[in-house]
């Protein structure tokens, strides 16, 4: 089945753009750009409603919009040129290529490949609050993964992940001597005139074009910040462009790789990002939609018996949908200046039906009533969480107890402060306010996502509070954050005066530097030890729980001793005069 000819569709695009205005204002959607494509020629490229709500300013054909996940195929045809020039290969491990690069999993840090990283199945989930909004360099968060846990086997589950697209962009950038944000200016935005399209909000947001962010919650559209720290994870969602442009790259797709008259990327490549290569778990209740799979930067399945290829994008303040059907040589795309609207997608569908002559599905009122949905299961969670807390508790500690730096390898460091009787998280640049729940539980608020999440404290023997732990990524064990000393435990100045030599029972104890920032005891007959700031003047002693070292002044500061604690014995070393 082929779409209609132009002459025959031109009176309908007039009742299409009514409708599309129409889902808009009922979606409470400010502004969208829609494009349709067929036979290499463009049949609609128009802006509906606002860009900017403030001026008024309205969506055109070059509006610029955040596209979040559809930059993945762009990661995926960067890897593909690499590929085409004989410097990368799919299946050959990624430690290959970067002899430090290490997973959580020994097996998966040998065997993981380009091919695995962007399709979704290197058995890590989401994680994605270890990368949101961090100020982490890419390759800082590369070197993060090993401490992020799995909950699959390599290769056994597709999960959707976007740490993996940031390796994948690492990669590129170490490969091509170049970062994968010169490289996609370069390699694809140049051939393709793609001339206002660019790989960072930050190049974009100020230009007069761009469209604002906006989030619809309780019957009211608002304003929201654009994110702005893409910096690291940039190759999984950090393109910014508009219809015009986005039309160029639907066109390079649907023409296999060739732009005008020149082949920029192997037809083989494209088929191999085309190509099913996971069988996503998920299903739908849609008879429409069958056979879900992923490829390499795209969503693979039919709609209504006509092969679909496509990739949705969310970014805060936008949602997005690139389609492709190949076999119809027909393309769409969809942007829009909503936070995580259904918009794209019911507007994809309805736009695939009219041109294909098919029976209209009531798309709309379908994701009403799974918007509806869930709403409901919204108040209910809220309800729930209200009714399992544990009413007349409290912390079993001051305030003041709980605040400091606690610190996970893989997450980073959440820091605890105190403004009067509130504590506030802080994480990632993020200021989420706790409030107590029950015992030594505390509810914070992500004010930006209307999320709530619960922090936990948990004592040592001793009854410090040492550390917290949170449902960051909720298919593996909470990350558990321990706290870290302050500051000034590391610094040489305030090291320097324990230095020295101690006696004690007529051994002679050794207290020295290791580098300018760490202190190690040398004992006699014994391994040379490493101490492990706690608190005060107080050390843990690395790699044994029942064994810490605590120096003592006298009332000028002059250091005199060392009381040694280990198991249930206590000693007490004299500081030997230097």
């Amino acid at each position: 089945m082929h779409l209609a000819k132009r002459s025959n569709i031109e009176k309908p695009f007039e009742d299409l753009k009514d409708f599309i205005s129409t889902i808009l204002e009922e979606w409470k959607v400010p502004g969208a750009a829609v494009a349709l494509l067929h036979d290499g020629e463009i049949l609609l490229s128009q802006g509906f409603g606002l860009r900017n709500l403030a001026d008024g300013l309205e969506v055109t054909p070059e509006t610029l919009f955040p596209i979040g996940s559809c930059t993945k195929a762009f990661t995926t045809a960067s890897m593909a040129l690499l590929v085409d020039e004989g410097k990368l290969d799919w299946d050959t491990p990624v430690k290959a290529y970067l002899p430090s690069f290490e997973m959580y999993d020994h097996f998966a840090t040998e065997r993981l490949t380009p091919r695995d990283l962007v399709s979704h199945r290197s058995g890590l989930p989401r994680h994605d609050l270890m990368w949101y909004n961090s100020t982490c360099t890419r390759k800082a968060l590369v070197e993060r993964l090993r401490y992020l846990e799995p909950n699959k086997d390599l290769r056994t589950c597709w999960q959707y992940q976007n740490l993996m697209y940031m390796a994948a962009g690492y990669l590129v950038g170490e490969l091509a001597g170049q970062t994968w944000e010169a490289f996609v200016q370069k390699r694809l935005f140049e051939p393709l005139g793609m001339t206002k399209s660019f790989t960072s909000i930050e190049e974009a947001k100020d230009l007069p074009q761009c469209s604002h962010p906006y989030l619809h919650r309780n019957d009211e559209v608002r304003e929201m910040p654009f994110y702005a720290a893409q910096g690291a994870i940039a190759p999984a969602g950090s393109i910014v462009s508009s219809i015009d442009d986005m039309s160029r790259w639907v066109l390079f797709q649907l023409k296999r790789g060739k732009h005008e008259q020149t082949q920029l990327l192997s037809e083989e490549q494209i088929a191999q990002m085309h190509t099913p290569h996971m069988v996503v778990p998920e299903t739908t209740k849609y008879a429409e939609m069958t056979n879900m799979t992923y490829g390499m930067g795209w969503f693979i399945h039919t709609y209504r018996g006509h092969k679909m290829v496509e990739h949705a994008g969310n970014i805060d303040g936008f949602s997005s949908l690139v389609t492709l059907l190949p076999q119809e040589n027909m393309g769409i795309v969809i942007l829009t200046n909503s936070h995580g609207s259904p918009v794209p997608a019911l507007l994809t569908y309805h736009l695939i039906d009219r041109f294909l002559g098919l029976e209209a599905v009531p798309w709309n009122e379908r994701y009403r009533e799974e918007d509806d949905a869930l709403k409901a299961a919204s108040v209910e969670g809220k309800e729930r969480s209200e009714t399992d807390r544990v009413q007349g508790t409290q912390p079993s500690h001051a305030l003041e107890a709980y605040t400091g730096d606690f610190e996970h390898p893989g997450y980073g460091t959440i820091s605890i402060t105190r403004e009067a009787d509130q504590l506030k998280a802080i994480f990632n640049s993020l200021e989420l306010p706790l409030k107590h729940y029950h015992y030594d539980t505390f509810e914070a608020t992500i004010e930006r996502f209307d999320r709530k999440m619960k922090l936990s404290f948990f004592t040592n023997a001793r009854g410090d509070v040492e550390t917290l732990s949170a449902p960051m990524e909720p298919v593996v064990n909470d990350i558990v954050f321990r706290r870290l000393p302050k500051q000034q435990m590391t610094e040489k100045r305030f090291l320097e005066p324990f230095v020295g030599s101690y006696e004690v029972m007529g051994l002679q104890i050794v207290v020295a530097f290791k580098g300018e920032h760490t202190l190690i005891v040398s004992v006699p007959g014994q391994p040379t030890f490493e101490l492990v700031p706690y608190k005060g003047m107080e050390f843990h002693v690395k790699g044994l729980s029942d064994f810490c070292v605590e120096f003592k002044s006298d009332e000028a500061g002059v250091i005199t001793e060392a009381i040694v604690i280990q198991s249930n014995n206590v000693f007490t070393a004299k500081k030997k005069a230097a």
